[in-house]
Parts: C-alpha cells; structure tokens; sequence
C-alpha cells in the first residue's frame, strides 16, 4: 500500500476556489483502479493550508493515476507544499 500525505499552502482567499477546481479531480481519483481513498481538505486551523491524503494499493496504481500533475493555474496558486509518500507494508484497523 502507498499512502501520500502532507499538505499544500495557498493564499487564503482563493483557498475556498483551489478545493472546488480540485473536485474533479478527487472524483477521478475516487473512480481510479487501485485508489482506497483520496481527499484534499480545508486545515481547521490555519486558513492557506490544504491538506492531502491519498491511499493506493501500489505505486503502479498511483503513477498511472498521477498523470502529468496540477494544472498549471493550480501551481501557481501553491505556494509552498509539503508532501511524501511512504510505502506501507502492514495494517492494523482502529475501528
């Protein structure tokens, strides 16, 4: 399993805008072979934080998913990020 995690920083007014463009992009990710979940979500606390979580079944599943990446509008409205993926090898359910 691969999980990608971290988050995006935008100016905050046009935080509210950069998650609604990104919509469509999470409904494909959602429909995609091999994704488990995917989001990009308002920080509660700081108002230019997205953060990010995304878990796959293989690295195969999230590079035919990746594509070529955020148009280039919405990477012009990041400005800085802060995101890895990690490689997990076993799972241990809390619920």
């Amino acid at each position: 399993m691969i999980i990608v995690a971290g988050h995006l920083v935008v100016d905050p007014p046009v935080r509210e805008s950069y998650l609604s463009d990104c919509a469509d992009v999470v409904r494909q990710a959602r429909a995609a072979d091999g994704c488990l979940d995917f989001s990009l979500a308002a920080d509660v606390l700081d108002p230019g934080r997205i953060n990010v979580f995304e878990r796959w079944v293989s690295r195969a599943a999230v590079e035919t998913f990746r594509g070529s990446g955020p148009s280039d509008e919405q990477s012009a409205a990041i400005l800085a990020a802060s995101v890895a993926e990690y490689d997990v090898s076993g799972e241990r359910s809390l619920t």
